[in-house]
């Protein structure tokens, strides 16, 4: 039975804030990408349909954007709440990315307003588009600053302890730390590999119901594509962070493998089952495969649970986690692989029912592979939640509210969230891209400038 103290109910609140601010998160800074990319090629090939395309997912990214600030802010106040101590200890050596954090977005916020209230007013329509940099520079600089923060939580650097109290502090050290790279280049990646699979998903959607068919046709053969790059990319930022952990948080790796002994050409364990008496049954084991991801090496020595002292082992669940994150990783790569492949081979019709249904599961898919990750990382850090430091029970408030917030806070969420549905699905439900195509150049063909 789960004690509901606390400490629990502050990381129940954590949780459920991040879970629900990432969607908004991940959309913000992959989309500027794909609406960046649109625009450039309806303006190349002068193909009205991917200019449309730019228009109406950029419509679409205010409101994300908007929610998005909203739980942004959400996670700044809590952290202040819920773990007073944690940042206290460690406040004044990360405030410089939280604040940088913010600045990233008003960058973003002001090109963004620039970049949609100026459509055709240039004669030259490259000027526009160079609006669109600023706003991917701003969203991605966005996730690199909170990135470092969660990056420093697992490496701590760039400051010394003495009796308790942070001194010599080194803001771009702790800044940089040895996390950094690894997971900045993995979320990044990740964000915009979902935000073209969430489009692409949109686009397939759209075919299936015999509406927009000419835009969805576009709409796909773009966002797959992006998709299939991104996953790529993903992929190789997996596993650099595999290496990373094997180094630095062999705890976590360990854990996320069922690695209890430390040996060289170590198994790599996929799915399976573990009981009470840590034995796995139902698995797939990949032989020397453990190693190889850790190291490069079939033949190096992986650090086992048994390396590791009880009162740090992390929970021993998030291998399902670590699973299903590679799993759909691998479905969504598959999936886009062989869309691509099929658009170059006269005789297959990448448009058939089944190759659109596939695709129709890759942005939902995509989207929890992202939770499913998170979870794996935040909760693969526990007990600590500052490596070495400070534990998650010493960080947490002692306030007797946090239920309340809870709650508070969840009505908040699910407010927004349906908020954000009704309003996405009445911009665009009612307004089909077709019609839309032909309002817009009936008024252009009259003379009308926009």
């Amino acid at each position: 039975m789960i004690e509901l103290d606390s400490v629990m109910l502050s990381r129940m609140l954590t949780a459920m804030t991040l879970i629900f601010h990432i969607i908004f998160a991940t959309v913000g800074v992959g989309v500027p990408v794909m609406i960046s990319i649109a625009e450039l090629i309806g303006i190349k090939k002068k193909d009205k349909y991917y200019s449309l395309m730019a228009k109406r997912w950029a419509r679409g990214f205010t409101i994300i954007v908007a929610v998005g600030v909203v739980t942004g802010t959400a996670i700044g106040l809590q952290l202040s709440l819920l773990w007073p101590s944690f940042m206290q200890l460690a406040g004044k050596v990360i405030a410089l990315p939280l604040f940088m954090e913010t600045f990233a977005f008003f960058f973003e916020a002001i090109f963004l307003g620039a970049y949609l209230y100026t459509w055709d007013r240039f004669k030259n329509p490259m000027t526009h588009w160079w609006l669109s940099i600023p706003i991917i520079i701003g969203g991605t600089l966005s996730a690199f600053f909170i990135t470092t923060v969660n990056a420093f939580m697992n490496t701590p650097a760039g400051f010394d302890v003495e009796d308790g109290v942070i001194n010599a502090i080194n803001p771009l050290a702790a800044m940089f730390n040895p996390a950094t790279p690894t997971k900045v280049f993995h979320m990044v990646s990740s964000a915009y590999m979902t935000s073209a699979a969430i489009l692409a998903t949109i686009a397939a959607v759209t075919y299936l119901v015999k509406r927009d068919q000419e835009y969805a046709k576009r709409a796909l053969k773009l966002t797959v594509t992006a998709t299939l790059v991104f996953s790529i990319s993903t992929a190789v930022a997996g596993d650099l962070s595999a290496k990373f952990l094997a180094e630095h948080q062999p705890e976590k790796l360990a854990a996320g493998e069922w690695h209890f002994e430390t040996e060289e050409g170590a198994d790599l364990v996929l799915f399976g089952t573990l009981n009470d008496d840590n034995e796995i049954t139902g698995e797939i084991r990949l032989p020397k495969a453990l190693s190889f991801l850790a190291y490069g090496n079939f033949d190096a020595e992986v650090t086992g649970l048994d390396k590791i002292p009880d009162d740090e082992e992390p929970p021993l669940f998030i291998h399902y986690f670590f699973d299903l994150m590679v799993s759909i990783g691998m479905f969504v790569l598959l999936v886009s692989g062989l869309y691509v492949l099929m658009t170059y081979v006269k005789k297959w019709n990448p448009h058939n029912k089944l190759m659109l249904w596939a695709l129709t599961t890759i942005g939902p898919l995509s989207m929890l592979a992202i939770e499913f990750g998170w979870v794996y990382a935040e909760i693969g850090r526990h007990p600590w939640i500052m490596r070495g430091f400070m534990k998650v029970a010493e960080g947490a408030t002692t306030s007797p509210n946090v239920g309340a917030m809870f709650l508070l806070f969840f009505l908040l969420y699910f407010v927004l969230g349906i908020g954000t549905l009704v309003v996405l699905r009445k911009m665009f439900k009612d307004h089909p891209a077709e019609v839309e195509l032909e309002h817009l150049y009936t008024e252009v063909g009259k003379g009308g400038e926009r």
